[in-house]
C-alpha cells in the first residue's frame, strides 16, 4: 500500500497559524532575545554605509504611504521599503547571525518590524518574539529540505535569499495572525518570489548585501497578498514539475525535513552569533589563530598555512580586498587583519586598512591548501610557522559564537554597543539593550519602536529646549 502524500504547505500553514509563545521552552526564548538584540545592532550599524544610503535615496525618490520605521532614522517609508532597507542594513557588514536560513535575523527581523503598523492593535513583546522564532524555524526547514547549506550553496544559490523569503513570510503571517489557509497560500507565493545567486563571489560585487532585504520584502509582500485572498500554489513543496524543491534542488531535496520534529526541535537553537565582520566560514580559522598567538609572539610569525576543505576554498579562498564584500568573504584577509590590526572586527575592514601595503605583505605569507580528505562542513586547520623554525597547529571544530561555544553576555553587549552607537546615543543604546533582553515582559512594543525611529531622542531634545 502506497504511503500517503504529505501536504507540506498545509502542515506548515497550520503550524505557523497555531504556534504561540507558550509553546516555546524558556531557554529558547532567552536565546531569541539575544539574537533579537544582536540583529538590531547589525541593522543599526548598516545604516551608516554608502550602499544603504543609495538604496534609501531610491526609496525617498519613489515615495509612498510612510507607515513603517527605518531603524535609527527619523523618517518613515512604506512597509515593503522598510523590510527591504532594514534587511540591507542588517546584512551590510556580515555581523548578523548565521546558521538559520543562513542569515535568518537579517530577513526575519526587517519583515516583522515593517509589518507592525499593519497589525492594527497593540503588539506585546511575546507576540513579536513568537513571530521571530517561527521565522527562524521555517527558513531553516526550507534550507534543510533543499539538502542543507552545502548542497544548496554548491548549486549556486544564496540560501539567505532563496530560503530566507519563506522565513520572512512565516514570521509576518504569524504576526498578522493569518488563518492556516492563508499561511499556506503565502508560502506558495513566497516560492515564486525566491531568488538569489552566488555570482557576487567572483568579483566582490554588492548584490549579497541586497539579498537579505529582498527576501524580507518579498516575505512581507507574500503575506500581504495571501491576506487579501490571493492564492499561491498549494503544491509548492511537492515533487512536481515547477515546484520549489523539484526546481531549485532536484538532486538534493529532502522534503520530509520540512516537518521533521515540527514544534519539537526549534531551529533557532542551532544558530550562531558572529564575533567577526566576515563570512562565517572564516571564523574558525580566526579563532585558531587567536589560540596560536596566545602562546606565540606576533613578531616571530613567519607564515600561516591553512588546510581547508574544497567547499570552503571555493567560497572563502579569494584574496581580493578591492571591495568590502570581497574582503569579507576572504579567509586570507580575515587572518591578515587579525595579524596586522589585532582584530577581525568591523574596524579592520575599512578601505584604508583593506588596501594597506602592510596587509598585502601579510596576505602573501598566508598559504591555503585544499585538503580533499576534509568534509564540506569540517573546519580548517591553521598551522603557524615561526622565524625560529617552530611549527604549531590548531583546529577549532566549534567556532566562537556557536551554540556550543556561545559569546558571553559581556561580549554580546560589547558588540551591540559598538555597532548601535554608530547611529544612536549611548543612553538610548543602553535602553534598547534592556528592552530587547526583557522583551517578553513588555505589554507594548511602542517603547522599542520609539527608540528605533529616533522618536525618543526627539522627545528628549524638545524637552531639553
Amino acid at each position: 500500500m502506497a504511503e500517503p502524500v504529505i501536504d507540506y504547505a498545509h502542515s506548515l500553514g497550520e503550524f505557523i497559524a497555531s504556534t504561540g509563545y507558550s509553546d516555546f521552552p524558556p531557554h529558547l526564548v532567552e536565546k531569541a532575545k539575544r539574537h533579537f538584540l544582536d540583529t538590531l545592532g547589525a541593522m543599526l550599524a548598516g545604516t551608516d554605509s554608502d550602499i544603504w544610503h543609495q538604496c534609501a535615496a531610491l526609496a525617498r525618490e519613489e515615495g509612498g504611504h510612510a507607515q513603517s520605521l527605518l531603524v535609527g532614522q527619523a523618517w518613515r517609508v512604506t512597509p515593503r521599503q522598510s523590510a527591504w532597507l532594514n534587511g540591507v542594513a542588517a546584512h551590510m557588514y556580515e555581523l548578523d547571525d548565521t546558521g538559520g536560513c543562513d542569515h535568518s535575523g537579517a530577513v526575519v527581523m526587517p519583515a516583522i518590524l515593517a509589518a507592525l503598523p499593519l497589525v492594527g492593535d497593540v503588539v506585546d513583546g511575546q507576540r513579536l518574539l513568537t513571530a521571530f522564532i517561527i521565522g527562524y524555524d521555517i527558513g531553516r526547514r526550507v534550507l534543510e529540505a533543499c539538502g542543507g547549506y552545502n548542497a544548496h550553496n554548491e548549486a549556486g544559490w544564496h540560501s539567505t535569499a532563496t530560503c530566507g523569503v519563506f522565513g520572512a513570510t512565516a514570521a509576518v503571517c504569524n504576526l498578522l495572525r493569518l488563518p492556516p489557509a492563508q499561511c499556506s497560500a503565502a508560502l506558495g507565493i513566497a516560492g515564486s518570489f525566491s531568488s538569489g545567486l552566488w555570482a557576487f563571489i567572483h568579483d566582490g560585487s554588492q548584490t549579497k548585501k541586497l539579498h537579505a532585504g529582498r527576501a524580507a520584502e518579498s516575505g512581507l509582500f507574500a503575506a500581504q497578498l495571501a491576506q487579501r485572498g490571493i492564492q499561491g500554489p498549494g503544491a509548492i513543496f511537492a515533487e512536481k514539475w515547477g515546484g520549489f524543491l523539484q526546481t531549485i534542488a532536484p538532486h538534493s531535496q529532502l522534503p520530509e525535513a520540512l516537518v521533521a520534529s515540527l514544534g519539537q526541535v526549534w531551529k533557532l537553537a542551532r544558530c550562531s552569533i558572529k564575533p567577526y565582520a566576515s563570512c562565517r566560514g572564516t571564523h574558525s580559522a580566526v579563532d585558531a589563530l587567536n589560540q596560536l598567538l596566545s602562546v606565540q609572539p606576533l613578531a616571530q610569525v613567519q607564515r600561516i598555512h591553512v588546510r581547508l576543505n574544497p567547499f570552503l576554498m571555493e567560497m572563502c579562498g579569494g584574496r581580493s580586498t578591492d571591495s568590502l564584500a570581497a574582503a569579507q568573504m576572504s579567509l586570507p584577509y580575515a587572518l591578515a587583519a587579525r595579524l596586522c590590526y589585532g582584530s577581525a572586527g568591523l574596524e579592520s575592514y575599512s578601505e584604508e586598512k583593506r588596501l594597506s601595503p602592510q596587509v598585502s605583505d601579510m596576505m602573501a605569507r598566508i598559504i591555503l591548501e585544499v585538503d580533499a580528505s576534509q568534509q564540506g562542513d569540517e573546519e580548517p586547520v591553521v598551522i603557524l610557522h615561526t622565524t625560529s623554525g617552530r611549527v604549531a597547529q590548531v583546529q577549532v571544530p566549534v567556532p566562537s559564537g556557536s551554540p556550543g561555544n556561545p559569546l558571553s553576555d559581556e561580549a554580546l553587549l560589547a558588540k551591540f554597543r559598538q555597532l548601535a552607537s554608530r547611529v544612536l546615543p549611548e543612553a538610548l543604546c543602553r535602553e534598547l539593550e534592556q528592552i530587547c533582553l526583557h522583551l517578553d515582559g513588555y505589554p507594548d512594543t511602542a517603547a522599542l519602536l520609539n527608540i528605533l525611529s529616533r522618536e525618543e531622542a526627539q522627545t528628549r531634545d524638545e524637552a531639553a529646549r
